[in-house]
């Protein structure tokens, strides 16, 4: 059901990134580590969940939650390169698919 929706797809590719991003941050940093697997599983989740709703107003809800979580992966995200625990080519190259993927859930509201 999920997999029909292309942001969906965007969001499973930087899910399969986010543990190699988790190794790269160093110990003492368990927050980040956590903060970007939360957000990352609420992104999806609540996209997911909003996929599945057939009232307006619910789907919305999860949608803007969804795309709340895309927001806080991308600060995240930009934490972590600020602070150099992750290569900025590829966080950015990330961040990209995350920004598509954010305008795509946009659109998904009505």
């Amino acid at each position: 059901m999920n997999r029909r929706l292309e942001c969906y797809e965007l969001l499973v590719d930087v899910a399969k990134a986010v543990p190699d991003l988790i190794k790269a941050i160093p110990r003492g940093e368990s927050e980040l580590k956590d903060q970007l697997k939360r957000a990352m599983l609420s992104s999806m989740l609540n996209l997911a969940e909003g996929n599945g709703r057939y009232s307006i107003k619910e789907r919305n809800r999860f949608f803007n939650i969804s795309l709340g979580s895309i927001s806080e992966l991308s600060a995240t995200m930009d934490y972590a390169t600020a602070f150099r625990y992750l290569d900025e080519r590829n966080s950015q190259k990330l961040i990209a698919s995350l920004r598509k993927a954010y305008n795509m859930v946009r659109k998904l509201r009505k």
